[in-house]
């Protein structure tokens, strides 16, 4: 028997989202690789399954988390063998695959990646898929020539767990970060990560003209509409906007006029069926290239009962950073 958090859904359509303890046979049959988990962590995505807010969940009755680290318990996958450290994100669990809130998952070894050499579980939910995704976001930037001495990166959501991890990535690497929150009283908390400014995000929320004055080289956006379309509309000739969220909205009323005047380039960055590799190069430069000590100013634990409770906080913007779950901590 383990704890999980269990999700259902009642006849009116709401999701009835409780902690209950099950047994092992309740977990999917498709899964090759049984892991214990340690640590989970509680993502947007995460926050939309458990509140119901959303139609993030597509199998009933389901576990979420799409994140989880820990050992795998039994294996007949070729790849893994027990005792071995895994790190998950992404590939539909907690959505269509019972996922990580708990302290058993049932997975495919394909999904999994190993986990960095002196990595523990907890660091790694700490930075957990917005962080990882904060890093691919980061690579892509790079790839796609934009050097600390391009000019200004902008971070959109800067106080959320993308936006907190991506500051102190590009910061640690020299960039000149500028982030745009709707907090500014965490402008204190952005400056400690390695912000150089800190801009209201209303400046960015409301609908703009399509080509403004361009001041950043690069933007880290994880949050879609109006706010990526003043962002591209901002961007310097031949710079390179990343998008990966889309907390104000899926919309993108946009005109093409940055993109054919000012060359700009608009990359998707998709961390759920990202392929092997590309995640293994993620959470190498992860496990080197991220501040200890900044990835604990951004991090809050709790317990998997408190893991409730605090989901639906980060759908309302009260997270700052991250929260990660110790799953075995049921108080």
């Amino acid at each position: 028997m383990f704890h999980a958090i269990l999700l259902n859904k009642n006849a009116d359509g709401t999701t009835d989202a409780r902690l209950a303890e099950l047994d092992e046979s309740q977990l999917p049959a498709d899964g090759d690789v049984t892991v214990r988990v340690d640590y989970s962590t509680i993502n947007y995505k995460d926050g939309l399954a458990i509140s119901g807010k959303a139609p993030v969940v597509r199998s009933w009755p389901m576990i979420p988390g799409i994140d989880g680290a820990g050992e795998v318990i039994a294996s007949s996958h070729p790849d893994w063998r027990p005792g071995d450290a895994f790190i998950l994100n992404g590939w539909g669990v907690g959505e269509t695959h019972m996922g990580c809130l708990a302290q058993k998952a049932k997975l495919k070894g394909d999904w999994l990646i190993r986990r960095p050499d002196g990595m523990s579980a907890k660091t790694a939910m700490a930075i957990g898929t917005a962080g990882y995704t904060a890093m691919l976001s980061a690579m892509a930037l790079q790839e796609q020539g934009v050097r600390k001495d391009s000019g200004e990166v902008l971070v959109t959501g800067a106080s959320g767990g993308v936006g907190s991890v991506a500051i102190a990535i590009l910061s640690g690497w020299g960039y000149k970060v500028v982030a745009s929150t709707g907090k500014l009283a965490e402008a204190d908390y952005l400056k400690s990560l390695g912000a150089v400014e800190v801009i209201d995000r209303a400046a960015l929320s409301a609908p703009g003209k399509p080509l403004q004055r361009e001041r950043f080289a690069g933007v880290i956006d994880s949050v879609g509409s109006h706010t990526l379309v003043n962002a591209v509309a901002q961007t310097c000739y031949g710079g390179t906007v990343t998008a990966c969220g889309l907390a104000q909205g899926m919309d993108f009323p946009a005109s093409v006029a940055p993109f054919i005047l000012r060359g700009i380039k608009l990359i998707g960055i998709d961390s759920v069926m990202a392929p092997r590799a590309r995640r293994e190069a993620a959470w190498a430069r992860l496990a080197t290239d991220l501040d200890p000590g900044k990835l604990a100013s951004i991090t809050h634990e709790v317990s998997l009962a408190q893991a409730l409770a605090r989901a639906p906080e980060i759908l309302a913007g009260k997270i700052r950073g991250r929260l990660v779950v110790d799953v075995n901590a049921l108080g």
